[in-house]
């Protein structure tokens, strides 16, 4: 790469978060160094053919003739970088505690090559102290040279794959730093970019921030979650209500029922909170049956089928839609796989089918086959819900879709 004016950033992770900040960064003047483990997403990234729905193949070849983008695997490189950007996923382990040894060898693997007065900025989500307590300390023990030279900062990443109203550029920035010199670095740096930059006084209230929000998502999805049962032996429609408590233009937000809650957000990130107000000797029990409610909307969900469908035991069921959204591929964290968990601990074999999605697991695909009952999780384009009726399969619809079709059911 050569000088550019701006100067060079290198983002380490080229997947949903990544990927989208090098185009948009690219887009201003920065000359961007994309770092990324995967040897076969660089060759593909290079080759100009891009993985994520929200960067399209000509956005990333304009970026790479212009000289302004490059993937590489090569951490070297970062040593001619002004700016080092962490975008590498944050998920929980099998126990519901923060996994953060994606982001520990992000920072050991730039640490060594990061040049004196380089800004430092953690995208990844994680708990409140991530950038004092685990990147600081572990720059500092594996960079010969120390800290005192470098910048650290927080900007937690909104993304929000496939949404067409809010882009990476229009949303509301986050940011701060350790101190002036971080924070300023960091503001200017986003302003680039981003129509609207706000400061915090910490990396920590910018972490916390980042947890609030989806917490808050996961907190009232969980309290329509468990309205369902009460609204269905009232014979009521909980869809209705929602949209009649939502006519009221002050004091409320619509959320809506599904089969559990998935992506790498909801799920997820308030986990994180819960674990680092453990670790204080805080109790949140708010958030706790939160998770526990949304957790366990999947039995709920299959039981509603086996009561709508009554399927015989070792029957074919159809699970329509396993990506966590529609209009995406993104499958993580997807309630679609709890569904097909339980539907084959009582006694099932579930089958998949979403036009995006080119391998679930190890789960079998629906190609057709008779199956006993369907569960929609996710409305993607292109599912064979017209099929399945039309064969007189009973659908439980978990996404308030198919509303007054014959057969369907709603959750």
């Amino acid at each position: 790469m050569s000088d550019s004016s701006r100067g060079i950033v290198a983002i380490v992770g080229q997947g949903y978060v990544g990927l989208p900040l090098a185009m948009a960064a690219a887009s201003s003047g920065w000359k961007i160094l994309g770092i990324d483990h995967s040897k076969q997403r660089i060759v593909s990234l290079n080759s100009g053919k891009s993985h994520i729905e929200d960067v399209k193949d000509n956005q990333l070849q304009e970026a790479i003739k212009s000289g302004r983008y490059i993937a590489s695997g090569d951490f070297k490189q970062i040593s001619t970088a002004d700016i080092c950007i962490l975008c590498v996923p944050t998920p929980v382990d099998s126990a519901g505690k923060p996994d953060t040894s994606y982001l520990e060898r992000a920072v050991i693997s730039v640490a060594p090559h990061l040049k004196r007065g380089a800004l430092i900025i953690n995208e990844s989500t994680s708990y409140p102290g991530t950038v004092r307590e685990l990147i600081i300390p572990l720059v500092e023990k594996h960079r010969g040279e120390g800290i005192k030279s470098l910048l650290f900062s927080s900007s937690p990443e909104r993304v929000d794959p496939g949404n067409t109203l809010w882009s990476l550029k229009s949303t509301p920035r986050l940011v701060s730093g350790i101190d002036e010199e971080s924070k300023a670095s960091v503001v200017n740096f986003y302003r680039s970019f981003c129509e609207e930059v706000i400061l915090v006084s910490s990396p920590e209230v910018a972490e916390m921030a980042k947890l609030l929000e989806n917490t808050f998502r996961q907190v009232n999805i969980a309290l329509v979650n468990q309205l369902l049962p009460l609204s269905q032996k009232l014979g009521i429609d909980l869809r209705e209500v929602i949209e009649a408590a939502g006519s009221k233009p002050y004091g409320y937000m619509k959320f809506f029922p599904g089969a559990g809650v998935g992506g790498h957000c909801i799920p997820v990130d308030p986990l994180y909170l819960l674990w680092k107000a453990r670790d204080l000797g805080v109790d949140l029990p708010f958030v706790a049956n939160a998770d526990q409610v949304n957790s366990a909307m999947p039995k709920y969900v299959v039981q509603r089928l086996i009561d709508l469908a009554k399927p015989e035991s070792g029957s074919l069921i159809a699970v329509l839609g396993v990506s966590y959204k529609p209009g995406v591929s993104d499958t993580r964290e997807s309630p679609a796989e709890d569904v097909m968990k339980e539907l084959k601990s009582m006694g099932f074999k579930p089958l998949w089918s979403d036009p995006l999605v080119k391998s679930f697991h190890d789960f079998e695909q629906y190609n057709s086959q008779r199956v006993s009952g369907a569960i929609l999780v996710t409305n993607q384009a292109g599912l064979p819900i017209s099929n399945l009726i039309d064969s007189g399969v009973k659908i439980l619809d978990c996404t308030g879709t198919l509303k007054g079709i014959s057969l369907v059911e709603q959750l």
